[in-house]
């Protein structure tokens, strides 16, 4: 198997969540434990996914502390996965892809479910990005520009001194 190359160390954040939940699988296993799954066999019926690719995925995510392992809660001697603050944080992510998928895809009368508000059952409004002054922010009306305390700015700066 190729070794896939790390983006953890990119200063673009897009490259770095891509490292962390890039692969289908991951984001496949952190949509099962949001839907409540939360044993090894649980998420591999879900998957159908080869037990040693599920072992890798999930170690992948507790090491990037999106998934943490617990006790079963029954008191048997298995453990369970459960979303971390920093899991639960995908999401907006996963509603984002969920809500392109709805909008784009070619047959979306096969879409099993909607999302809808749990206290209202109405379905959840589309995601909006809004600028800080409250206006809706479409394509092409934001840009990027160097954060100010970037340490990658710094090292432009103040490049090491090199070795004679």
């Amino acid at each position: 198997m190729v070794k896939r190359t790390s983006l953890a160390h990119s200063n673009c954040p897009i490259a770095r969540s891509l490292d962390a939940i890039g692969d289908w699988w991951s984001l496949l296993i952190i949509r099962d434990a949001m839907l409540g799954l939360r044993r090894f066999g649980e998420f591999q019926k879900s998957l159908g996914l080869a037990k040693n690719i599920l072992t890798v995925r999930l170690r992948a995510l507790v090491d990037r502390g999106i998934l943490e392992t617990a006790p079963a809660s029954d008191g048997s001697a298995y453990q369970e996965y459960l979303l971390t603050p920093k899991g639960h944080g995908i999401f907006p992510i996963l509603v984002a892809l969920r809500q392109w998928s709805e909008e784009f895809d070619e047959t979306p009368e096969e879409i099993a479910t909607i999302l809808v508000d749990r206290e209202k059952g109405r379905p959840v409004k589309k995601l909006e990005l809004h600028a800080a002054d409250g206006r809706l922010l479409g394509f092409g009306e934001a840009t990027l520009k160097p954060r100010p305390s970037s340490s990658l700015r710094a090292k432009r700066s103040n490049p090491e001194p090199r070795a004679r």
